[in-house]
């Protein structure tokens, strides 16, 4: 970064976002000793970089001047997909993002990625026993959580949360199968709403949410299995 700015500053700037393939290390330094003569206001991390103008107009011209300076001087190869100008809470840095009142948020590439990988490890069709998807998961959430607890926008966790339950859900009424009526009855649902969702039309994920498969297998459950939970409260 090559001066100190505030969150309100940012907000009165663009954002110009590039994404180039990273050199050597001692190349990233010229690039900085470069931005920094230019007087530019910027955060990088390897090839990773956002740079703070005073317009959009102003922007275009940054991101075409780093960008030849780039390709043309350092030899390095710029991601023109992933680059662009923008505000900064619709750009990302390091998976982190602001919301419009510029509180801290999990960047919007971070949580497709986030459920591609919950996915994975919950496809219905796993044949794998409940307990050793929590364990995976766990391993998986644990460590997720530990980067983005940076994150000051919380709600999108309560969100994921309850979405990963779904899936969990999803995956035992699928292992189920014909047994679904006896394993919703033997977790105390009552024989008539078991018999309905057990003969219910509808698939998986719409049952996922309906009072027998959440009374059966609530969050408790799955918490008592090990699954952490993601929302944590700020203080």
């Amino acid at each position: 970064m090559s001066k100190a700015f505030s969150l309100v500053e940012i907000a009165d700037h663009t954002t110009v976002k590039l994404i180039f393939h990273a050199g050597l290390p001692e190349r990233h330094d010229q690039l900085d000793k470069e931005l920094e003569r230019r007087g530019h206001r910027f955060v990088r991390y390897a090839d990773d970089l956002n740079i703070y103008v005073g317009s959009r107009c102003a922007g275009k011209r940054v991101l075409k001047s780093v960008s030849t300076y780039l390709s043309h001087r350092m030899k390095l190869k710029v991601n023109e997909i992933k680059s662009g100008v923008d505000l900064p809470w619709k750009c990302e840095f390091l998976g982190f993002s602001f919301t419009a009142k510029l509180k801290r948020r999990i960047g919007g590439s971070s949580i497709k990625k986030f459920k591609a990988r919950v996915r994975e490890m919950t496809f219905r069709t796993r044949g794998v026993r409940i307990g050793k998807i929590v364990e995976e998961l766990r391993r998986y959430l644990l460590g997720w959580q530990a980067y983005f607890n940076f994150s000051e926008a919380r709600s999108i966790t309560k969100e994921l949360d309850s979405w990963i339950r779904r899936r969990l859900r999803c995956y035992l009424w699928k292992q189920w199968g014909r047994r679904g009526y006896r394993e919703l009855v033997k977790r105390g649902v009552r024989r008539d709403l078991a018999w309905n969702t057990a003969k219910s039309a509808h698939g998986p994920w719409r049952l996922s949410r309906i009072p027998g498969l959440a009374f059966a297998l609530p969050a408790k459950y799955f918490t008592g299995l090990g699954l952490p939970i993601l929302y944590v409260k700020l203080t």
